[in-house]
C-alpha cells in the first residue's frame, strides 16, 4: 500500500476541470505536495460545485472534463511523482433531476417491479406501493401537466408508466391529476417529508436518495467505474464519504479494500471526544476533524472561558431568552427537534420496523433515544452496544414515564439480528449531524471558533500536556490517518477561526466592543447570542465583501432556527439582521468598532494561524492542505468555502517567495508570504524527509512563558509554535524562557538560521517568525537547494522523475536571516445545499 506524506485537496467543478487541475500540478510540486486529493468526480447533478450528488456511478462527470481528462490528469500526476486520492460517495445518489439518474427513473416508472427497486432503501408498504416524493408547493397540485410520455410539475419531470393512461377517461381539467394517480409514485406537499417520506435519504435532503451498498449487486453496480481506476493505475487511494449512513460500514470497507487491492482508504467519520474508530475497519483512519478540534483548542486561552460565559448570560438576559442551557441539554433538545421534525419520517420508519407504527409511546421513546445518543452511531454486530445503553439511560432519566417502553425497546435495538437495530444505527448519525452541526453550532455562540465540524464546543481549550497525550496515542495507531484545518464542510476557514480564538485572550475587550456595536441604531438583531455569532464572523473574516457577509448571516440565522427559519423566515428579524451587516460597512461608529478590534487582534490571529498550520502539517498523521489555504484563508460556511482559487495569483506569490534574497524572511502581513513559506517548507520536509517524522516526543520548555510554546520532536524534525500571543506580549515576551534542544547542530528549515543545542532561549529561536521547524544541520546536503526543492527548479519535472517516496533532497534551507526583527506579537491587527451538513 502506498501512503501519502501529505495531500492537497482540489475542488473540481465545471469551472475547474481535470485539465485545469493538471495545469497547477507544477505549482503543487513546488509547494511540496505529495498526493493530489480530488473531490468526487463521478457524474453529478448539472452545475454541482461539490459532486456529492452523484447521478451515475458508472461515469466520470463530463462537466469536470470526463473520463479521458481524468486519465490525463492521473497519468501526468503519476509522471510527476504524485499519488492520486479520490473522494467517493457510496451512501446515496442525486435525484433532483430524475431523468438523468437511470436507476431512479426506472424505479419511478416501474415501481416495486423495477429491476432497480432493490437498489434503494424504500418502504413500499408505507407508501401504499408507491414512492412518496415531497415536491408540491401546496395541496392542490396546480401546475401538474402531461407532456408527451412525462408528467411535469413546473421544472420537475417524471415518467408515465407504460400503459397507465390506457382507458383513462377524465375531463381535461383533471386529466393530469388522474394520470398522476395511476403512477408508481405519489407527489405530495413538501412539508409531508417530515412524516410521509418512505425512502431513506442523506440526512434531510429529499433530493439525495440512499442506496443499499450492503447488497452485493448494488455494490458491484455502483463501483464498476471506481474499480477500473485501480485496474488502470489511475487512483492510489479513496476517501469514503459518510460511512455512518451505511448499513454495514465494516463489511463495505472490507469489500472496497478487496476491490482496490488493499489501497489507502480514509473515512469521513466524526468521532466524539474519547471515541475511537472500530479496530476491525479496513481503513487508515479518518479525514481529520478530530485533530482539527484538538489543534484549534491549543490556541484558545482557558482563562477566557468564565468571562465569555458571563457575556453570553448577559446577552441572553437582555434578549429575554432565559438562562443558557448546558451543551448537553442544548444538543438533546436540538436533536429531539430533528428526530420529531425534519427526520420524523425516519423515526416513524423505525417504529414500523418494530411493529409499533401507531404506538405514541414507542415513537416518543425512539425520539428520546435518538436525542440522547452520545456518538454518531454504534456498529453492531461487531461493535459495542454501550452507546445505546448510555442513550437509553439518559433518555429514561429525562423521561421517567417512558422507562418501561425504553427498556423494552433496548432489548430489541441491541440485537443486531433485528432490522430496526441496524436502521437505528443509520438514523442516529443523521439526527446528530442535523441537530448538532447544523443547529446547535449556530446557537452556542460564546466563542464560535469552537463550533466546528467534529468538535465539542463545551471543551473550551487544550493545554500542551493534553496535546502531547493525543499525539502519543496516535503514534503506531493512526499515523496514516489524515489531519486537516479546513475542508469544503468547515463552518469557518482556519484563519478566521485563528483570529476569533484571540477573543478568549481579551474577553473583556470583546464584550466592550460588542456592547458598543449593539448600542448603535442598527448594530443588533435583538437576538443577543446571534449578535455574538454575527459580529465574531464579521471580525474573523474582515475585510470581506458585503455580499458574502449577507449570505453568511442568512444561512447562519436560519440554521440556528431561534429567530428565523428556512421554512418560515421572520421578515422583521431578517431585516434587522441585514441592516446590522450593512452597518458594518456604512455606519461610521460600527465600522470604527469593527476595524479597531480587528487591528487589535490581527497580528495575534496571524500568529495563531501560522502556528496551527505548522503544528497540523508536522503532527502525527497525513496532513491535508485544503485548496488555497497555503495563503490566508478567510472563508465562512459553504458555499463560501468552495469559491474558485486564483491559482495564477498563488503561483505569482510563490514566485515572489522564491525571489526573496537569501536571508530574507517575509513579513507576517496581509500578503500571505509568511504562511506560504511555512506551508511550503513544512510540506516539502514531510514529503522528502519522511524519516524525520517517524515518532513523537515532547520537547521541554522551561521558564515563565513556557505555557506560550508548544514544542515536539517528530524523530528529527522539531516543531516550535507560539501559543496565546496576546498574553505573551502582555507579559513582555520570551524573557527567561528556554527550550531543551537535543544535542547536535540545528537549523530552522523556515528561515535557514543555525540554532545551537542544549538550553536555547525561545527568543533566539523565534526571532523572525512565531514558529520554527528545526532539522539537524549535520544531515543537510545542500540546504540552499533544498529551500527551493519542489519550488522553481522543480516546476516541470521530467517524466522519468521518481515517485515522491523515493525523493532524497532535504526540505530545509541554508540562508541565514540578517537583521530580522524580534517576533514578539504586538497588540495590532444559502440554504443548505445538497451535500448536507454545512
Amino acid at each position: 500500500m502506498r501512503i501519502p506524506a501529505n495531500t492537497y485537496r482540489l475542488q473540481l467543478q465545471k469551472d475547474f476541470t481535470f485539465d485545469d487541475a493538471a495545469k497547477v500540478l507544477p505549482y503543487l510540486k513546488r509547494l511540496g505536495v505529495d498526493w493530489i486529493y480530488l473531490s468526487p468526480i463521478l457524474k453529478a447533478e448539472p452545475g454541482s460545485n461539490h459532486g456529492y450528488d452523484v447521478v451515475d456511478h458508472t461515469q466520470v462527470d463530463d462537466e469536470r472534463g470526463g473520463r479521458e481528462a481524468f486519465a490525463r490528469l492521473a497519468e501526468r500526476a503519476h509522471e510527476m511523482g504524485f499519488g492520486v486520492l479520490v473522494d467517493i460517495v457510496p451512501n446515496h445518489v442525486g435525484v433532483a433531476t430524475p431523468h438523468i439518474n437511470g436507476w431512479w427513473w426506472d424505479v419511478l416508472t416501474h415501481g416495486p417491479s423495477s429491476q432497480y427497486a432493490s437498489f434503494f432503501d424504500v418502504d413500499w408498504a408505507a407508501g401504499g406501493g408507491k414512492l412518496v416524493i415531497p415536491v408540491l408547493g401546496d395541496e392542490s397540485a396546480e401546475g401538474l401537466e402531461v407532456v408527451g410520455d412525462q408528467l411535469h410539475y413546473y421544472e420537475n419531470r417524471y415518467p408515465i408508466a407504460p400503459g397507465s393512461t390506457e382507458g383513462l377517461d377524465a375531463p381535461a381539467s383533471d386529466y393530469a391529476l388522474s394520470v398522476h394517480e395511476r403512477q408508481n409514485y405519489r407527489l405530495v406537499h413538501w412539508k409531508l417529508a417530515d412524516t410521509d417520506l418512505n425512502y431513506r435519504r442523506f440526512f434531510a435532503v429529499n433530493t439525495l436518495a440512499a442506496i443499499r451498498v450492503e447488497d452485493t449487486t448494488v455494490f458491484n453496480a455502483s463501483h464498476v467505474e471506481i474499480e477500473s481506476w485501480f485496474q488502470e493505475g489511475l487512483a492510489d487511494g479513496l476517501r469514503i464519504d459518510h460511512p455512518d449512513g451505511l448499513y454495514d460500514p465494516s463489511g463495505y470497507l472490507e469489500g472496497l479494500s478487496a476491490l482496490t487491492g488493499d489501497a489507502y482508504l480514509l473515512v469521513e467519520k466524526i468521532t466524539e471526544p474519547g471515541e475511537q474508530l472500530p479496530t476491525e475497519w479496513r481503513t487508515a483512519g479518518t479525514t481529520g476533524y478530530d485533530m482539527l478540534a484538538t489543534i484549534d483548542r491549543l490556541f484558545v486561552d482557558p482563562a477566557g472561558e468564565s468571562a465569555l460565559d458571563a457575556l453570553d448570560a448577559d446577552l441572553r438576559a437582555h434578549s429575554d431568552m432565559g438562562d443558557a442551557p448546558t451543551w448537553a441539554d442544548l444538543i438533546h433538545d436540538t436533536k429531539r427537534g430533528i428526530a420529531t421534525g425534519i427526520l420524523g419520517s425516519e423515526t416513524l420508519r423505525l417504529a414500523r420496523e418494530l411493529g409499533q407504527a401507531n404506538d405514541d409511546n414507542t415513537i416518543d421513546a425512539l425520539s428520546e433515544i435518538l436525542a440522547s445518543f452520545p456518538v454518531y452511531r454504534s456498529y453492531l454486530p461487531e461493535g459495542s452496544s454501550a452507546p445505546l445503553m448510555v442513550a437509553a439511560g439518559d433518555a429514561a432519566a429525562r423521561r421517567p414515564e417512558l422507562e418501561p417502553t425504553i427498556s423494552a425497546l433496548v432489548k430489541r435495538l441491541a440485537d443486531p439480528s433485528e432490522p430496526a437495530a441496524r436502521r437505528l444505527q443509520q438514523t442516529s448519525g443523521m439526527v446528530m449531524a442535523k441537530g448538532v452541526e447544523d443547529t446547535a453550532f449556530y446557537r452556542y455562540t460564546r466563542l464560535t471558533s469552537l463550533t466546528e465540524v467534529g468538535a465539542d464546543p463545551s471543551i473550551f481549550a487544550t493545554d500542551t500536556a493534553e496535546f502531547h497525550r493525543v499525539q502519543a496515542e496516535r503514534v503506531g495507531r493512526w499515523e496514516r490517518a489524515m489531519t486537516t484545518l479546513s475542508t469544503h464542510d468547515t463552518k469557518r476557514g482556519e484563519d478566521v477561526r485563528a483570529r476569533i480564538s484571540t477573543i478568549a485572550e481579551i474577553p473583556g475587550e470583546w464584550a466592550e466592543t460588542l456592547r458598543g456595536i449593539r448600542a448603535t441604531p442598527h448594530g443588533s438583531t435583538g437576538d443577543g447570542p446571534f449578535d455574538n455569532l454575527l459580529w465574531q464572523a464579521i471580525v474573523g473574516a474582515w475585510p470581506l465583501s458585503r455580499e458574502r457577509a449577507h449570505a453568511y448571516v442568512e444561512k447562519a440565522s436560519r440554521e440556528a432556527g431561534n429567530s428565523t427559519t428556512w421554512t418560515a423566515p421572520d421578515e422583521a428579524f431578517e431585516e434587522r439582521m441585514h441592516a446590522a451587516v450593512d452597518a458594518a460597512f456604512d455606519d461610521e461608529t460600527v465600522n470604527g468598532l469593527v476595524t479597531s478590534f480587528v487591528s487589535r487582534v490581527a497580528d495575534a490571529g496571524r500568529s495563531n494561524a501560522l502556528a496551527a498550520k505548522l503544528v497540523q502539517i508536522t503532527s502525527v498523521g497525513v496532513p491535508d492542505v485544503y485548496q488555497g489555504t497555503e495563503l490566508w484563508e478567510d472563508s465562512l460556511v459553504d458555499p463560501d468555502n468552495r469559491r474558485l482559487i486564483d491559482y495564477d495569483a498563488h503561483i505569482a506569490t510563490l514566485d515572489r517567495l522564491d525571489a526573496l534574497e537569501s536571508g530574507t524572511v517575509p513579513a507576517v502581513d496581509d500578503a500571505g508570504l509568511a504562511k506560504l513559506l511555512v506551508t511550503q517548507r513544512a510540506l516539502t520536509l514531510t514529503r522528502d524527509r519522511a524519516e524525520l517524522f517517524a515518532g513523537y516526543a515532547p520537547v521541554t520548555v522551561s521558564g515563565p512563558a513556557a505555557a506560550h510554546l508548544i514544542a515536539f520532536d517528530r524523530g528529527g524534525a522539531l516543531t516550535l509554535a507560539t501559543r496565546l500571543p496576546l498574553g505573551l506580549a502582555a507579559r513582555g515576551g520570551w524573557e527567561g524562557t528556554t527550550v531543551a534542544l537535543p544535542e547536535g547542530r540545528w537549523r530552522d528549515a523556515l528561515t535557514g538560521r543555525p540554532i545551537g543545542s542544549g538550553e536555547v532561549t525561545a527568543a533566539e529561536i523565534l526571532t523572525a517568525l512565531p514558529v520554527a521547524l528545526l532539522v539537524r544541520d549535520d544531515s543537510d546536503a545542500d540546504a540552499d537547494a533544498a529551500a527551493s526543492n519542489g519550488s522553481a527548479a522543480a516546476s516541470e519535472p521530467a517524466a522519468s522523475e521518481p515517485a515522491a517516496s523515493e525523493h532524497g533532497a532535504d526540505g530545509s534551507v541554508e540562508a541565514e536571516v540578517e537583521h530580522a526583527p524580534d517576533h514578539t506579537p504586538t497588540d495590532t491587527f444559502a440554504q443548505p445545499d445538497a451535500e448536507g451538513t454545512s
